[in-house]
């Protein structure tokens, strides 16, 4: 177990199998997020149990005052299909003054279902890769990343890049997946490594997909090496507060 988590910790990105390098790692997640996209939606709120949705609404409750600013910037990172995007609008104040949410991911697919939620509302999609976003430097107010970080080809890169878009007292939000310890965390190996691969993969036709899921949290770093992570990018105040017993969390830190 120990060996397992250590490994882990030493992990500089996801690592689908059969990729050996940050690039097929890319290219292996983007492929797979494509397959998976027309039952994403309907997998997600399933086997979470519609945990998800109350995930997104609290992480983005976090950050109201910044959202409540017209003028603030926020952009969602590895958005989806935008369920995160949508709860970070309802904190908006809905002027017609108010700067858009920018909306983030490099699957095709998953962005085009997100634009479709988004066409009504002050969100922009754009498809671009989370470790060399077209976004101008320190121009950001808010970047969340809901359950898509840990997906990332290299964590560490992806901090930086999120670090170098923000302005001077930005903040971070990553909602992401944790491997809790002790009865929860056998639960919730049982349901995650046994259940849930087999279901996902029934339904969605992929079941490398969610094969993957299980093994992508195992490798992503705990919490205390993720605040690390952070606190090396050069971010401040760095915090994780755990969800649901543990099996989620949201890291949030400031761009001094």
């Amino acid at each position: 177990m120990a060996a397992q988590q250590n490994a882990s910790e030493r992990t500089t990105g996801a690592r689908p199998v059969g990729a050996t390098s940050d690039q097929d790692a890319a290219a292996n997640v983007q492929q797979m997020f494509d397959i998976i996209a027309p039952k994403y939606d309907l997998l997600n709120h399933i086997l979470s149990v519609g945990i998800d949705r109350w995930w997104w609404s609290r992480a983005a409750r976090t950050f109201r005052a910044i959202l409540e600013r017209p003028e603030a910037v926020a952009l969602d990172l590895c958005c989806g299909t935008g369920d995160m995007t949508l709860a970070l609008l309802k904190h908006r104040p809905g002027s017609s003054f108010d700067a858009p949410i920018l909306a983030v991911d490099f699957s095709h697919q998953m962005l085009s279902r997100g634009a479709e939620k988004f066409s009504p509302h002050n969100i922009i999609p754009i498809e671009a890769d989370a470790l060399h976003l077209p976004i101008a430097s320190n121009s950001i107010d808010l970047v969340t990343s809901a359950f898509g970080f840990r997906n990332l080809s290299n964590y560490e890169a992806g901090l930086a890049e999120l670090h170098r878009i923000l302005r001077p007292g930005g903040q971070i939000g990553i909602l992401d997946f944790n491997q809790p310890a002790g009865l929860t965390g056998s639960l919730y190996n049982l349901y995650f490594k046994q259940i849930l691969p087999r279901f996902g993969g029934l339904v969605s036709g992929d079941p490398a997909a969610y094969t993957y899921l299980p093994e992508s949290v195992a490798r992503f770093p705990r919490p205390a090496r993720m605040i690390e992570l952070i606190v090396s990018a050069g971010f401040t105040n760095s915090t994780w507060t755990s969800y649901t017993f543990g099996t989620a969390g949201l890291y949030r830190a400031t761009k001094p």
